[in-house]
C-alpha cells in the first residue's frame, strides 16, 4: 500500500487535510499525519521521524509555517537539509505556509463562508488583502476579525478543508502545497503494486 506521511508544525494543519485529502487522494493512498508541538519540537525530531520510518512506499511532506521569519526560502532549505540528514531527501518534499496556514483560507473566502455559516464573506474576495493573502503579516488575526471570531484553529480548519478550491490560485503556498502532494501520489502510483 502506497503512503503520503506529513509531518506538522502543529494539529490544525493535520485537520485542514483530513478534510481535504478525501477529495485529492486516489483510493489506494494511505495519509497519515505527525504533528509536532510548534516549529522548535519539528526541527528536533525531523530526522529521526524520517529515518525511522520503514514503509517502502512512503513519501514525506514536511508543512511549516513561515511566521515572521523574514527569509522563506532559508526556512525551506533548512528543512529540506534535516530530511537530507535522514537519508531519505528523494521521498521529501518541504512546503512553507507564507505566512501562516490561514493565508490558505483567506485566498478562498468561499469556502470559510460555507465552512463557517457566515454570509457576505466571499463578496471581499476580490480586495486587495484577499486576493494575495501570503503576503498578509498576520493571516490568522485576520480571519479571526474577519469572521468575528467564529474561526477556531482545529475546528475551523477541519470545516474550511472540507470546502477549499483544490485549484485556487490566490496562495502560492497553497497551490504548491497542492501540487506536492499530487507530484507524489504520481511517484507512488509510478513504483507499481
Amino acid at each position: 500500500m502506497r503512503e503520503i506521511v506529513f509531518l506538522l508544525e502543529e494539529f490544525s494543519a493535520g485537520a485542514m487535510l483530513e478534510s481535504l485529502l478525501p477529495r485529492l487522494l486516489k483510493d489506494g493512498t494511505e495519509h497519515r499525519f505527525i504533528p509536532f508541538q510548534g516549529k522548535q519540537d519539528l526541527e528536533k525530531q525531523l530526522v529521526r521521524k524520517i529515518r525511522s520510518y520503514q514503509k517502502e512506499r512512503v513519501r514525506f511532506i514536511v508543512l511549516r509555517d513561515q511566521d515572521s521569519h523574514p527569509d522563506c526560502e532559508k526556512v525551506k532549505n533548512g528543512l529540506l537539509e534535516l530530511c537530507d540528514q535522514s537519508g531519505k531527501a528523494g521521498k521529501c518534499r518541504v512546503r512553507i505556509a507564507c505566512k501562516e496556514l490561514e493565508a490558505f483560507y483567506l485566498a478562498d473566502l468561499s469556502a470559510v463562508e460555507k465552512a463557517l455559516g457566515i454570509r457576505g464573506i466571499s463578496q471581499r474576495q476580490q480586495s486587495r488583502k484577499f486576493r494575495s493573502p501570503d503576503e498578509q503579516d498576520n493571516p490568522s488575526r485576520l480571519l479571526q476579525s474577519l469572521t468575528e471570531n467564529k474561526y477556531k484553529k482545529i475546528a475551523g480548519s477541519r470545516a474550511i478543508g472540507q470546502h477549499l478550491d483544490m485549484k485556487n490560485q490566490r496562495s502560492s503556498s497553497f497551490r504548491n502545497l497542492v501540487a506536492a502532494i499530487v507530484e507524489l501520489e504520481k511517484e507512488l502510483i509510478a513504483e507499481g503494486p
